[in-house]
């Protein structure tokens, strides 16, 4: 596992203080202590080269307190057994797919399962229309290849064919963005547990630990069905948004206070009013009624997603803290939800004007908002 080091020691490799100095540290670096907590007093049975037995593996996902009292913090709120079936699929022979509308998690969810499971959440694919085989399969030193033919040393292995090798989690991410070509080069991988190399005339089979976890939507643009015979090499968990409005909170709060902290922005408790008025108007929007459930409303185009109230609210603790008090407002927020509501000019703007004068102007404390909306707004 890797660990943090001092960016001031002279001493320091480059990569060392690219670890120390990431924006965004990766899950077993960013919560390295938290996973060898969980290791020191997990006796449970492990599966091959798991780091962790499948249940402090839901523990880590879930959060809780162990024994001797180290607090482990929810890296996913929602059904617990949503978890321990993902958590379970992974220990068998079968793919795990995490299925869900945009902003349910799914990154997530993927990178925190790979690094609890194998302490390295890096060999990832990332899913474009663009991506092309070698990134699945394998590519080519193409310098050694025209020096010396086809060999070991020219092959340039995938993320997936290491994950095979070294018996670890490979991930896909946007699955269903990859051509259907591409996708399906996956099957052989999936079901033989076998990665042919033609040119060599070899084969890469995987060792035990090997598994693969991808993620996927389907309401988003450049979606590329999955085949049936794929499909199959998958065991689906569905991510499914926040079942309640102080869920919701909740994941806001959390989430922003971690990349907050990361920014030295404003402490989060200091904007709670504000994150549960945002994820208010998200979760009306998106569900198409007031949450009296009083009045219906019209959904703009957009998703609306957690992931989304999470960048705005972000993005007004940065206003509070570089152009205020430090202390969250409406008129912090009020130019990202403009943002993330208008996705189109014509129609989502009308959608947007009915619902600030039909519920917002007419909600008793939210005043302040209503002005600050409608300022951004004109």
């Amino acid at each position: 596992m890797r660990t943090s080091v001092d960016p001031m020691s002279v001493e320091q490799s480059p990569s060392e203080y690219a670890t120390a100095e990431a924006l965004r540290p990766h899950a077993e670096d960013a919560f390295a202590a938290e996973l060898a907590a969980l290791a020191a007093q997990d006796d449970r049975p492990r599966p091959d080269r798991w780091k962790l037995s499948p249940w402090a593996v839901a523990t880590y996902l879930l959060g809780g307190a162990l024994t001797d009292g180290t607090v482990i913090t929810p890296k996913y709120v929602g059904p617990r057994r949503i978890v321990e079936v993902a958590v379970t699929t992974l220990a068998t022979d079968r793919a795990l797919l995490l299925l869900g509308v945009p902003g349910t998690a799914k990154t997530w969810v993927s990178e925190h399962l790979a690094a609890a499971v194998s302490g390295d959440s890096t060999l990832l694919v990332q899913g474009t229309a663009g991506t092309p085989e070698e990134s699945v399969r394998y590519g080519w030193n193409y310098a050694q290849l025209l020096a010396h033919g086809p060999s070991r040393d020219a092959l340039v292995p995938s993320p997936v064919m290491r994950a095979m090798r070294e018996g670890r989690v490979a991930r896909v991410e946007e699955l269903t963005r990859i051509p259907a070509d591409v996708q399906d080069t996956l099957i052989t991988i999936l079901s033989e547990k076998t990665l042919p190399i033609p040119e060599l005339g070899q084969e890469v089979q995987a060792v035990r630990g090997f598994n693969l976890i991808a993620t996927a939507n389907d309401r988003d643009r450049g979606v590329n069905d999955l085949s049936s015979a794929l499909r199959r090499r998958f065991n689906t968990v569905v991510l499914p948004l926040p079942e309640s409005a102080e869920a919701e909170v909740d994941i806001v709060a959390r989430r922003v206070e971690q990349i907050g902290r990361s920014l030295d922005l404003p402490a989060v408790p200091d904007g709670v009013y504000e994150i549960r008025r945002v994820v208010t108007v998200f979760r009306e929007l998106r569900g198409g009624v007031t949450a009296d459930g009083r009045t219906k409303l019209k959904s703009p185009s957009g998703t609306l997603s957690t992931a989304e109230a999470i960048s705005v609210v972000t993005g007004g603790l940065a206003l509070a803290a570089h152009f205020g008090d430090g202390v969250l407002r409406a008129g912090d927020v009020a130019a990202g939800i403009l943002g993330a509501v208008v996705r189109d000019p014509a129609a989502d703007r009308v959608i947007w004007q009915e619902y600030l004068e039909a519920v917002v102007r007419e909600r008793d404390g939210w005043s302040d908002f209503y002005r600050a909306c409608r300022e951004v707004t004109a």
